[in-house]
């Protein structure tokens, strides 16, 4: 059982650059912030206040495999063979590399690999609404349907306490589209700190926002190459001998600057003008993003799929020295909402228990993130990446009648891997159905607290929001000490 360390909190004063202040400081300070020659992790203006921490934290970079709908836990990390038929259905469940611990025969690399991981089975919360519990997930803050877009996203407080790195944006979305509904919802959001550290989404803005429109095709094709390149890269080749010239350059940037400031919407697609800036005038950068410079084997061994292709790119910007990288992947203009399956009629699903073996669903993600975990570990990158698997909730323990499950916020599964963690355990412990937790009950809070900590940020510290007002970076949720 995890224990509460104290609430004391530690007050700083953290000064961050706004954009307005951006613009009265002028765009030429910033285009130098923006040459090459600067060195790693280096900043437009003062450095920001870093909140200390228990310990300098094990992980460098953190990518969150972010799977919003909520996955189904009993047909993956948590089978419960011995349950009624109604609960259990029809598939079975397979060893891991793991003694006595077994995972559902839908995830066989992961069970291969399981002792590189961390899996939680008592991750658990008091809500089955899709919007308030992305939003606490997100942000390991619980919000009322008023604040769906008040507050930071773990990723946007790292991005504002350690900023970017290597000329890479401090918190990147791959792709970054997904909009819950319907209507849609961007909860890729910075909330109380500004629309500056909302993550730079490689996806831009989606072509068709609400994954509902359109018809679907009762069983798509799974395997799709995604363009992942951010949509500033595609114009960068002409534009680059003249952004040589600081003149120009500085030319250029006051009217971009002006031009954000006038749309707020662009701004929060491509946010960060640093790390916009650096992606323009950087090659090596620029080359993190090409995607198909991989071998063929290694694009195979992720998948052909957007799952895999989103995982790849993760790894390729970690390796860059990316801080903070979310896979983005849950509702999709292709798929429809591909993990919230209650197998309504409207959503053209087969039942769960056969869309789960679909190349886009749980078989896919089998793959991707299998792949991904062993990739970090050959390449020597897993031991200062933390990889965190997440997802709002489980799904209902009992099939329903259409063969789908419903919300389930009580219970689910959620794995963490590298970056510090014990890996090779299982923590926690659902009852005979997997209704609720029977040990310690780990929330979404607590998975945030996990994170900052791993990253060396002390979960209980301050920040200052953009109108300079304190702010506790989490309110309430303490890491997991089992995990690291």
């Amino acid at each position: 059982m995890s224990v509460t360390p104290s609430r004391m909190e530690t007050w700083r004063e953290n000064l961050w650059l706004s954009r307005r202040d951006l613009l009265r400081i002028g765009s030429l300070g910033i285009a130098a912030t923006a040459l090459p020659h600067l060195a790693p992790g280096e900043q437009l203006g003062p450095a920001p206040a870093r909140a200390a921490a228990d310990s300098p934290g094990r992980a460098r970079s953190v990518i969150l495999l972010w799977m919003a709908g909520g996955v189904t836990h009993l047909d993956s990390f948590d089978p419960k063979p011995y349950a009624p038929v109604e609960v259990r259905g029809v598939l079975g469940d397979i060893a891991t590399r793991l003694p006595g611990v077994r995972f559902c025969e839908t995830l066989p690399r992961l069970a291969a690999i399981a002792d590189q991981l961390a899996v939680i089975r008592s991750y658990s919360h008091d809500s089955n609404d899709h919007l308030l519990s992305q939003v606490y997930t997100l942000s390991g803050r619980k919000v009322d349907p008023t604040g769906l877009f008040t507050e930071p996203n773990v990723g946007s407080i790292v991005n504002h306490l350690q900023g970017p790195r290597n000329g890479l944006p401090g918190y990147i979305a791959v792709p970054g589209i997904t909009r819950p509904g319907p209507p849609p919802h961007n909860l890729f959001v910075g909330g109380w700190l500004g629309n500056q550290h909302a993550p730079y989404c490689l996806g831009g803005l989606p072509k068709e926002a609400d994954f509902t429109v359109g018809e679907k095709l009762a069983n798509p094709p799974s395997e799709a190459d995604e363009d992942l390149r951010p949509r500033s890269l595609s114009v960068a080749g002409s534009a680059l001998p003249r952004l040589e010239q600081r003149v120009r350059l500085r030319e250029q940037l006051d009217g971009a600057l002006r031009q954000l400031e006038q749309q707020d919407q662009l701004a929060t697609v491509e946010s960060n003008y640093e790390g916009a800036l650096r992606l323009l005038m950087t090659p090596e950068v620029r080359d993190a993003f090409a995607l198909e410079n991989e071998p063929e084997r290694v694009r195979q061994a992720y998948g052909r799929t957007k799952l895999g292709g989103r995982c790849l790119m993760a790894r390729r910007l970690v390796e860059a020295g990316a801080r903070f990288v979310m896979v983005d992947y849950g509702y999709d203009s292709d798929y429809g909402n591909v993990w919230d399956n209650h197998n309504a009629p409207s959503q053209n699903h087969p039942p769960i228990q056969q869309m789960v073996f679909r190349g886009y669903h749980l078989a896919g993600m089998d793959q991707a993130f299998a792949a991904l975990v062993d990739d970090l570990r050959q390449r020597g990158l897993l031991e200062s990446t933390l990889v965190v698997f997440l997802t709002e909730f489980g799904r209902t323990p009992q099939i329903n009648a259409n063969g789908g499950r419903d919300h389930w916020g009580a219970a689910g599964s959620i794995f963490l891997a590298g970056g510090g963690v014990r890996g090779g355990q299982v923590v926690g412990e659902t009852d005979r159905t997997a209704s609720r937790p029977l040990t310690y009950p780990y929330s979404p809070a607590d998975v945030a607290a996990t994170m900052y900590s791993a990253l060396g940020v002390d979960p209980r510290g301050t920040v200052y929001d953009f109108q300079h007002r304190p702010r506790p970076i989490l309110d309430h949720g303490s890491p997991i000490r089992e995990v690291l």
